[in-house]
């Protein structure tokens, strides 16, 4: 991490769960790291459990990926400040798991997972890219996919999420060409974890006997990819918990 020092991320969805796991983990490891979140005031609380020297690297951003505007005035403040993007964290995601795909009167649900999951995320990769290629910066953006993803549990609580999932994995496909054919060595990783213990998921009781991740586990992967040399590009980081029989 140590070429990071000093050099700027953003990571969507950071108020909770993996995407504060993660703020935390980018601001003591040295980056000057802006958090984007609907709920402001929980990314600036977050800056409690940092260490005095880090406090300083991590600043909030209202941001809800659904907005295109709040997404253009995100990143914009974020350039006014430090010059533009180095390492975008795509981690906003929301899932509506208690209405099925073909429930009555659902599209709003739909919508709000879909512009959520998808359409924010490729949005922010937009912007992400296009502050770097401006600046000639060799970045790096990262998705945090799921192993939703990739396989499609029989479980009818799972609203369009495994769709969205899916297309994160088609989507880092296609950047991953779009990046190469553009000349650049921007690099895009995507991270799809297993259970993990978040907001999305609730306090069902369910969950408790099951093998499950804590948000800290994906945020050491997410360091681990930014680690790489520049030579090395990690496509696909697939986490589980030990144990966990799901996919």
């Amino acid at each position: 991490m140590e070429r990071w020092r000093g050099k700027v991320a953003i990571v969507t969805g950071a108020s909770s769960g993996i995407g504060a796991a993660t703020v935390k983990a980018l601001a003591s490891a040295g980056m000057i790291t802006f958090g984007l979140a609907r709920r402001v005031e929980r990314v600036e609380a977050l800056k409690d459990e940092l260490p005095e020297d880090a406090r300083e690297r991590l600043h909030a951003l209202r941001c809800d990926v659904t907005k295109e505007e709040d997404i253009l005035a995100a990143f914009r403040e974020v350039e006014q400040r430090c010059g533009g993007v180095d390492v975008l964290i795509n981690n906003a995601g929301v899932a509506r798991s208690s209405v099925g795909v073909l429930d009555a009167k659902n599209t709003q649900e739909l919508r709000d997972v879909i512009d959520t999951n998808l359409v924010g995320l490729a949005l922010c990769s937009r912007e992400a890219y296009q502050s770097m290629k401006k600046r000639s910066v060799d970045g790096h953006i990262v998705h945090i996919n799921s192993i939703l993803g990739h396989k499609v549990i029989p479980m009818n609580t799972l609203n369009v999420y495994p769709a969205t999932k899916y297309g994160v994995t088609a989507l880092t496909e296609t950047m991953r060409h779009e990046l190469r054919m553009a000349g650049t060595k921007i690099k895009v990783t995507s991270i799809s974890p297993g259970l993990v213990r978040t907001e999305i998921i609730g306090d069902s009781g369910v969950l408790n006997d099951m093998p499950i991740l804590e948000p800290e586990d994906i945020a050491n992967g997410i360091l681990y990819v930014l680690g790489t040399p520049p030579r090395v590009q990690v496509h696909e980081l697939m986490i589980k918990p030990v144990g966990e029989s799901l996919g």
